[in-house]
């Protein structure tokens, strides 16, 4: 059962190693041996009991995984592909485990040109996140302008780069100036620090409004892919032009009441940012859109990329990551060294 408090997340964290490995037992199912499980804040939250979907107990955790089939059900698969799969038939837990069954709707082949399976690791809390926000509520083009605020963290980098891949201009707003070379380095246009008080949400609002005039859109951006919320959330509507777009996709700064009536003078929409009901309502275009994520990737028009790893005795140090508030980028637990043969 849940712990009615704890101090630190390890203590409602164990390694069960007498589980049985699960099998492949109608058609379109997929057993996948894990080699790299991504964890990120969801999950942190999630083990807490903190998140929208609280599953059952015990559980395993983890929506992602890249591995290797040991056994195929599906006709689209065979034993030994490398593919990327989420867990989300089963709520987004799963995936960190030594052997995974998932659908073959949830199942997507790696490009060999991705060479290690741990920079794919990470696509569902990542980048469906960012996809969904970007193209199915933000509807951007090359013209349009994005902000994106925790730009440093998986979700924000992954913003910045799917944003960019699509053509269009992205301000990155950050919470101290140590965390802009992230950003920086994925190809934010231009980075700012929105610090963590009034004063510097202000002057957050003014730059935001100098950058935007800058990169040729003076009215404000067209899409806030906001991660944050809590106290910095009113600024980021006003970094809006009229009838611009904030898409919310978490609450690390808490969560804050919105004023119906600034959103009102604004003339600014607020979406609630959840690609799970939109995939499933929306299979063939789903599996679209992850397979053009994974050909950015393919391509190098996204740099395939994993910031750190850890081992599967290690894997409390993933979750602890999310404690310390250290969660820039990817973080993935190493359940099986790939082996590839060379030719």
């Amino acid at each position: 059962k849940l712990l009615p408090k704890f101090d630190k997340i390890k203590s409602v964290l164990s390694l069960d190693t007498n589980i049985p490995t699960p099998k492949a037992t109608k058609k379109g199912d997929i057993l996948i041996q894990t080699h790299y499980a991504g964890i990120q804040y969801p999950d942190f939250l999630q083990a807490q009991g903190l998140y929208q979907i609280k599953p059952k107990l015990p559980y395993i955790p983890g929506l992602d995984l890249t591995g290797v089939i040991s056994e195929s059900l599906s006709d689209s698969f065979q034993k030994g592909d490398r593919v990327f799969a989420t867990t989300i038939d089963n709520g987004g837990t799963g995936s960190l485990a030594e052997y995974c069954v998932v659908n073959e709707k949830n199942c997507w082949k790696v490009p060999d040109e991705i060479e290690n399976l741990a920079e794919c690791a990470n696509l569902g809390r990542n980048y469906f996140a960012s996809n969904h926000s970007l193209k199915v509520i933000g509807n951007i083009t090359s013209d349009s302008l994005v902000l994106v605020d925790g730009a440093s963290g998986g979700v924000g980098m992954a913003t910045i780069e799917l944003a960019k891949a699509m053509g269009a201009k992205v301000i990155a707003g950050v919470s101290s100036p140590e965390k802009a070379s992230l950003p920086e380095s994925v190809g934010a246009d231009i980075v700012i620090c929105y610090g963590k008080d009034k004063a510097s949400f202000t002057e957050f609002k003014k730059n935001v409004k100098e950058a935007s005039s800058r990169l040729g859109h003076p009215k404000g951006v067209d899409l806030v892919v906001d991660v944050v919320q809590g106290a910095l959330f009113e600024t980021l509507v006003s970094c809006c032009r009229p009838l611009g777009t904030i898409a919310m996709v978490g609450f690390t700064a808490g969560q804050q009441k919105i004023r119906p009536g600034l959103l009102l003078i604004k003339e600014v929409n607020v979406v609630g940012s959840l690609w799970g009901r939109w995939a499933k309502e929306n299979p063939d275009l789903h599996y679209e859109n992850v397979n053009d994520i994974l050909n950015f990737m393919k391509s190098g028009t996204i740099e395939p990329r994993v910031n750190r790893i850890f081992d599967l005795k290690d894997y409390e140090k993933a979750f602890e990551v999310f404690e310390e508030n250290k969660g820039k980028g990817n973080t993935v637990v190493c359940v099986h060294q790939e082996q590839r043969s060379k030719l």
